[in-house]
Order: C-alpha cells, then sequence, then structure tokens
C-alpha cells in the first residue's frame, strides 16, 4: 500500500509538472501549443492579451461567515454564524483587447447569525440559492497565475433553515409570511472579492453587502452581510 501511494504521488507530480495550460488553467490542445506560446511571449513584451481559452467553466466550495443586521432587536445577530457555501461558475471573456471576464453561477450558500434577545440565545440559519453576477478583471502576476479583483452583485432566495430557540428548545422556520419574527426569502445585494487562479486552482476571498429588507417590519430594515472564503478549480 505505502508503494501504491508513493507511485500514485510520483505520478501525480510528474503529469502536473509536464502538463501545459493556459493562464486560465485549461489544458492547451497540441496542435496550439507554438502558436499559444508565441502570443503569450508577444504578450509579456507588447501587453497584447492571449485570445485563447476566452470562457471557463468552474467548481467552488468554501465556508462563509454571516451576521444579520437589524433595527428589531428581535432579528439583530450580535454574533456572527459558519456555513457552507458551495456552487459552480462559468465566465466569459467580454473582449480579445483585454483580460475582461463576466462570471455567473449557480450556489447554495448557508447564511444568518447568532443572538441574544431578552436573555434567550438564538440562531437564525438562512440557506439561499444564490445567483451571482460580475465582473472581474484577470490580472496576470506570471506565467499561469492570475489576479482577479471582481465587483458585482447577487440575487438569492431562501431554500430552508430554522430559527432556533435555545431557551425555550424550540425551533421554527425562519422564512415565513405570518410570523414577523422571522426573514422574507428574497435577497440581494452587492458582491465584491478577489480571486487567485494558478493553473487550474482557484483561490477567492468575497464579501456580500445585502441591501433588500429581509424583515417583515416596515419601519426597521434587516439585511444580511457574508464574508466567504473558496476553494475551487477552472476547467
Amino acid at each position: 500500500m505505502k508503494k501504491f501511494l508513493l507511485s500514485s504521488l510520483a505520478l501525480l507530480a510528474v503529469v502536473t509538472t509536464s502538463a501545459q495550460y493556459y493562464p486560465n488553467g485549461r489544458p492547451i490542445p497540441p496542435r496550439h501549443r507554438n502558436v499559444y506560446y508565441g502570443r503569450t511571449s508577444n504578450y509579456y513584451r507588447t501587453n497584447t492579451y492571449p485570445r485563447y481559452g476566452n470562457t471557463y467553466y468552474g467548481i467552488r466550495i468554501g465556508l462563509g461567515l454571516s451576521t444579520v443586521n437589524s433595527d428589531a432587536l428581535a432579528l439583530d445577530a450580535n454574533s456572527p454564524r459558519t456555513g457552507l457555501n458551495i456552487g459552480v461558475a462559468v465566465g466569459t471573456q467580454l473582449t480579445p483587447a483585454a483580460p475582461l471576464f463576466v462570471e455567473s453561477g449557480l450556489y447554495y450558500t448557508e447564511k444568518g447569525g447568532k443572538s441574544t434577545y431578552n436573555n434567550q440565545d438564538f440562531t437564525y440559519q438562512l440557506n439561499y440559492l444564490e445567483l451571482p453576477v460580475v465582473l472581474k478583471y484577470k490580472a496576470y502576476a506570471a506565467p499561469g497565475m492570475t489576479i482577479e479583483p471582481f465587483v458585482g452583485g447577487y440575487a438569492s432566495v431562501g431554500v430552508g433553515g430554522n430559527i432556533k430557540d435555545y431557551s425555550d428548545r424550540q425551533a421554527y422556520s425562519s422564512f415565513s409570511s405570518n410570523d414577523p419574527n422571522s426573514f422574507r426569502r428574497l435577497d440581494a445585494g452587492i458582491k465584491l472579492g478577489v480571486g487567485a487562479s494558478f493553473r487550474m486552482l482557484y483561490l477567492e476571498a468575497s464579501y456580500d453587502i445585502g441591501l433588500a429588507n429581509v424583515g417583515h417590519y416596515q419601519f426597521e430594515d434587516t439585511r444580511t452581510g457574508c464574508l466567504n472564503l473558496n476553494l475551487g478549480f477552472n476547467f
């Protein structure tokens, strides 16, 4: 078993070091390699962006550190909550003249927060399906490596979650149209952050700034916020 593991690691290292990639992590077909490397060299001499591989697909998984800020004390979370963040992404280049991309996708993300109100402890679990749309600029830091700041927005719909009252040992749905101490399903806001890719590997940090009032109270605003740290691969 030990010999098999060492052999597998050695084979993986050989494949990784010998593979040839576009800057966005996609493998270069043999018939394109001579042309591509000529254009890449020209890029570093004249700042001409390579035009190959202008669409990519990715998978993402990570954690979110979220909170709920509300003027209504019953919904205000004074401590953050950690949740799962997983999804798929697709991006395409807007113009061959610049490394400017538009990226979207579909994510399952867990938001919410923790609160102490009237000497009672609550946890708000707000689970969403989220659709982001961002504008991303890929700055080439080294061959095969890019730094990718982005800004855009997101829209999401609540698909599940509970509000847990630990003092009374009760739990009820986070999204309800009848209970004023619950949340509305629809949320939307601004997304901004920065990513970094090395060949196929992708790392990202972003922040969701909720702009929609997700509470039922008309005169008290309730908004979400979430710091996301994701790891993934681009193809």
